[in-house]
């Protein structure tokens, strides 16, 4: 599990591109888990999950195209 002290979805994204499956805590957004090279969704999620989410996937996106 790797802890993000602050959120940058760049620095994210490349870690979860290179690790491709675990977990990560994300200071003040909380803990997400990671598969197939994605970001999943928590299970109680809220607004705040939802767009972290997102933003982190469309980074991967991002990445994967280049």
């Amino acid at each position: 599990m790797r802890l993000f002290s602050y959120y940058s979805p760049l620095l994210i994204a490349k870690h979860i591109i290179r690790l491709f499956t675990g977990r990560i805590y994300i200071k003040g957004r909380g803990r997400f888990d990671f598969n197939n090279g994605f970001l999943q969704i928590p299970n109680q999620a809220k607004e705040k999950h939802y767009k972290t989410v997102c933003e982190i996937n469309l980074q991967i996106k991002k990445l994967k195209a280049t």
